[in-house]
């Protein structure tokens, strides 16, 4: 396990925080670890990973809906997600190739982890997504 997802671990066993599953990437040259999770926004169980390599980057990612994309959709949709990611500087949005609609935070992280800093973006994006999910499910609907 890489340094930073040691130190992550450390954090939740330190905060008994129980709700993550933890992954570590077999044969990854980045020996990344993924740490999985869902937030609730809205009533509905939204997965959530953090994903922690060698590089200095660090990820968290949630995925907001799946197949998300239609044919219908797709203008309005695309032009949704353009403004948010414009308006909103520690998120981006975007749709995967499945047309799954994900956003994500992207953090610059050493090796000494602060467990609170991405305790705190959890929170962030859970306010966002509170004042947002249903502004995007009735586009994607």
């Amino acid at each position: 396990m890489n340094k930073k997802a040691e130190a992550f671990k450390a954090y939740l066993e330190e905060k008994d925080i129980h709700v993550f599953e933890v992954e570590e990437l077999e044969g990854d040259s980045q020996q990344t670890t993924v740490f999985r999770s869902r937030i609730t926004t809205e009533g509905q169980q939204l997965p959530l990973i953090v994903i922690l390599d060698e590089s200095i980057f660090s990820l968290v990612r949630v995925q907001i809906s799946p197949k998300a994309l239609t044919e219908s959709n797709q203008l309005e949709l695309l032009k949704m997600i353009n403004e948010e990611s414009a308006a909103y500087k520690p998120f981006k949005l975007y749709l995967n190739s499945a047309g799954d609609l994900m956003l994500d935070v992207c953090l610059v992280v050493d090796d000494n982890l602060n467990g609170d800093m991405i305790y705190t973006m959890f929170s962030v994006i859970i306010d966002y997504l509170d004042a947002h999910y249903r502004k995007f499910m009735k586009c994607i609907w």
